[in-house]
């Protein structure tokens, strides 16, 4: 009604915020929902809205609708919890990071320990290409609304440096030129990207930096976390994952894993399908 109070929801953060659909529907749009899809489930979504309702909930109400029309759209728009689901270690977040390296040509190596010119270092990712090796730190996050503040990078940017201070020739030999990356799953504040671009640390978030953002090359690349498979539940993910899984793609693969992960037989031609669909670009 004209001149009645917005809706308020309430984000991750906490924070309340007024409720714009423009926001569903083009959250929907960039997971591959048509305009005419994604109107028709945030007029779905309007009358179940109430004062202070959480995104999540909302999030939790769209894909429902969404997951009825298209399992393959709804596999990407999951992609944000799917990957807060990699957890609870950090390690499989490590893999699935490497995994989108080495989609860009780098050759990866995992969990790797390096002396520095003081003390010893695991560095989670080494991504090499012909001219760089990228140093690789990971920081996952498992609930939503936790960000990386300044104290991060600079604690990052200081491992850095005593590993490029140190002698072991598989880090700082051959001549390559090495950078400092950070990436995270969440975001990072303002500060913690300022200290970032002036200490040539490259900081790497779900929307940061712009246009070049975790989200933007997880959807360019098309490896998305099997974690984004409607069809698993928790322990069966937890259970591919164990077993050295991490792609929506690996599933498509190894379709034997289900059976392993003990996957009921009448439920893994459905996954199967979905994983199929969802990585078929």
């Amino acid at each position: 009604m004209p001149g009645s109070s917005p809706l308020l929801i309430t984000k991750a953060n906490g924070e309340r915020v007024p409720y714009d659909p423009a926001r569903l529907r083009h959250s929907l749009e960039r997971a591959g929902a048509t305009a005419e899809m994604s109107a028709a489930i945030a007029a779905a979504v309007l009358p179940e809205l109430r004062p202070g309702m959480s995104t999540r909930k909302i999030y939790r109400l769209a894909f429902r609708l969404l997951e009825r029309r298209s399992r393959r759209v709804a596999g990407r728009y999951r992609l944000k919890q799917g990957i807060f689901d990699l957890g609870p270690s950090g390690f499989p977040f490590e893999d699935f990071i490497a995994r989108i390296l080495a989609q860009d040509g780098h050759a990866v190596q995992l969990r790797i320990l390096v002396r520095g010119r003081c003390i010893g270092h695991e560095i989670d990712v080494i991504a090499e290409d012909a001219d760089r090796r990228l140093l690789v730190e990971c920081k996952y996050h498992g609930t939503q609304g936790r960000v990386c503040d300044v104290k991060v990078p600079l604690y990052i940017q200081a491992r850095f440096s005593d590993v490029m201070a140190g002698s072991d020739a598989r880090v700082t030999g051959d001549g390559r030129r090495h950078e400092g990356w950070l990436v995270t799953n969440t975001r990072f504040t303002g500060d913690a990207f300022q200290y970032g671009q002036c200490a040539g640390l490259h900081l790497l978030g779900w929307d940061q930096p712009a246009r070049n953002s975790l989200r933007e090359r997880i959807d360019r690349s098309g490896l998305y976390p099997l974690t984004c498979l409607g069809g698993l539940s928790r322990a069966e993910k937890h259970q591919l994952l164990a077993a050295g899984l991490v792609l929506a793609s690996d599933v498509a693969v190894h379709p034997e894993a289900l059976e392993l992960a003990r996957v009921p037989a009448p439920r893994r031609e459905r996954v199967l399908r979905e994983a199929l669909e969802l990585c078929r670009d």
